[in-house]
């Protein structure tokens, strides 16, 4: 009888080590090469350095008046309920309302013009008819006080914008279209009940559409409310191709006719007041300032605004980490090297023999690279924009205070840009296998559309395009103010304002890196190492 002896064959995939054990090779592989440590933490040091020189560099003072010395500091920025800077100065014709109350009236006519500060024919201060600036804005408003940044709810006729239903400086709900005109007056009301304002338009004074109802937390009982009339600045900028650009404008003033005003419930007997909200703290308003009544018409004449203010009065926070492109070149070099280096000396077999599945490799140096350049980044942004912004205050600059919500997600999202660039750098040095070719490419998809777009090389829709295309999209997961829709501001890259949401930017960037990788695995399956 002959036995059968059946060989022993074991289980275990010969050379096929599972991704934790490849990772962990990576791993190693980084940290045992003592120049990408050193790098990694310059790459650090550059942001915090640069950070500080951008604070230490920069210096805010004004002057008061003539004769007077310059004040370390900047001029007062109201702060808004939301906690953040707003414009509010217009003028505003009122009386006191305790508790519930209504008003309403017809608004007649709205008259542009534009003010001449300086020399001009007509003379200092002076100001020429102009058409009427779209976010101008005339109405009724129920006003906390009448300090500036104070609560309000308002129902306003625009310029260009129809009627709209505005508070708290940020809230913004459409009415009915349409100007006004002696032909076409439009009809308004304003009614509170407790600590809700509702807002209501007619063309004839019978049939109303409501256009919002907000409430407003915290009322007190005692407000102000009346008429009120603001008109922005006019803006306008012209960028060239090739460089250059110039912002014209200045002050405007619109001018309004009312009738019809009625008021009912809390209201104080006696005359209406005329307050230059945000002025000067002189006598307020008359007829040689703009407040002029003719038995039932009532004429206001208003400059100012009453909404954000996102552009013009300080700085942005993320201008605080200046020092990012810095820290984004060390760590493209790195996420290049950290590939090509094994292609130079030829250390690339051996990574691909001990895991034969090639994909694998490429996705643990991506997870490590993106891993340690994503820590990096954390902990030099979170160093930076603290210490910065201390700088600046400390040197008499303006910042503008954004919520908790919106400083983290700069933070954090500057880290997370940082590591998608260098996962985007690991995919590029793989598909070209060339550590200066890779690097430059990649310098070459993110950097130069965004100096390009930002600094005013590009008119503002080229400009646009390439923030919406391109790698350098992902900045915009640092912009730290929105571009509100209700205000007559250039909203360009140029200024800072990006095309698209900061997440969905940061999208476009990750869309590029994934893109990339795919075929950077697709590249290393199937050529021959």
């Amino acid at each position: 009888m002959t036995a059968t002896v059946t060989s022993y064959r074991s289980t275990v995939e010969t050379g096929r080590a599972g991704f934790g054990q490849v990772l962990r090779a990576e791993w190693t592989k980084f940290r045992t090469v003592r120049g990408w440590l050193v790098a990694t933490a310059v790459a650090v040091l550059v942001m915090i350095v640069l950070g500080w020189l951008t604070g230490a560099g920069s210096h805010s003072s004004y002057n008061s008046g003539p004769g007077t010395p310059d004040i370390v500091g900047h001029p007062y920025v109201p702060i808004g309920p939301g906690g953040e800077a707003v414009q509010d100065r217009f003028s505003f014709v009122h009386r006191t309302l305790d508790g519930d109350g209504s008003l309403t009236v017809r608004v007649t006519s709205l008259t542009g013009a534009q003010v001449h500060p300086g020399p001009d024919p007509s003379g200092p201060g002076q100001s020429r008819p102009a058409p009427v600036q779209p976010w101008a804005k005339a109405g009724l408003i129920v006003k906390e006080s009448t300090q500036q940044g104070s609560a309000y709810a308002a129902i306003v006729v625009t310029g260009g914008h129809g009627v709209r239903m505005q508070y708290n400086f940020t809230g913004d709900k459409a009415g009915p279209t349409g100007s006004v005109s002696a032909g076409a007056p439009r009809w308004l009301r304003l009614t509170r009940t407790g600590d809700t304002l509702t807002g209501y338009a007619s063309t004839d004074g019978t049939v109303w559409t409501t256009v919002g109802s907000v409430r407003l937390a915290g009322l007190p009982a005692t407000v102000q409310a009346g008429l009120f009339a603001a008109s922005p600045s006019q803006e306008n900028v012209t960028q060239h191709l090739g460089g250059g650009g110039r912002v014209t404008g200045g002050p405007s003033r619109l001018t309004a006719g009312f009738d019809n005003l009625d008021v009912s419930g809390g209201f104080a007997a006696g005359d209406w007041a005329g307050t230059a909200v945000g002025g000067d703290g002189t006598a307020g308003l008359d007829e040689r300032t703009g407040f002029m009544q003719y038995g039932d018409r009532v004429s206001l004449t208003g400059s100012g605004d009453i909404a954000p203010d996102v552009t013009g009065s300080g700085d942005a926070m993320e201008q605080t980490l200046a020092g990012v492109f810095g820290t984004l070149t060390v760590m493209v070099v790195l996420g290049v090297l950290f590939v090509t280096g094994e292609y130079r000396r030829g250390m690339i077999r051996t990574s691909l023999a001990a895991t034969p599945r090639r994909g694998g490799v490429l996705a643990a140096k991506a997870v490590v690279i993106g891993a340690v350049t994503f820590v990096a980044g954390l902990v030099a942004a979170a160093v930076t924009v603290p210490l910065a912004e201390h700088i600046l205050r400390t040197n008499g600059n303006f910042i503008y205070p954004v919520s908790g919500l919106a400083q983290a997600r700069v933070i954090v999202g500057t880290a997370a840009l940082l590591a998608v660039a260098a996962v985007l750098a690991l995919a590029v040095g793989t598909i070209l296998r060339r550590s200066a070719g890779a690097v430059a490419t990649v310098i070459l998809l993110i950097v130069l559309p965004y100096i390009l777009a930002t600094a005013g090389v590009l008119p503002p829709e080229p400009s646009r395009w390439l923030l919406r295309l391109t790698p350098a999209a992902g900045f915009a997961i640092q912009q730290s103010l929105p571009a509100y829709p209700q205000l007559s501001r250039a909203f360009t890259p140029a200024f800072g304002f990006y095309p698209l949401a900061p997440w969905a930017g940061f999208a476009v960037l990750c869309g590029w890196a994934g893109l990339a990788l795919a075929a950077a695995g697709y590249l290393l399956r199937r050529r021959d190492v």
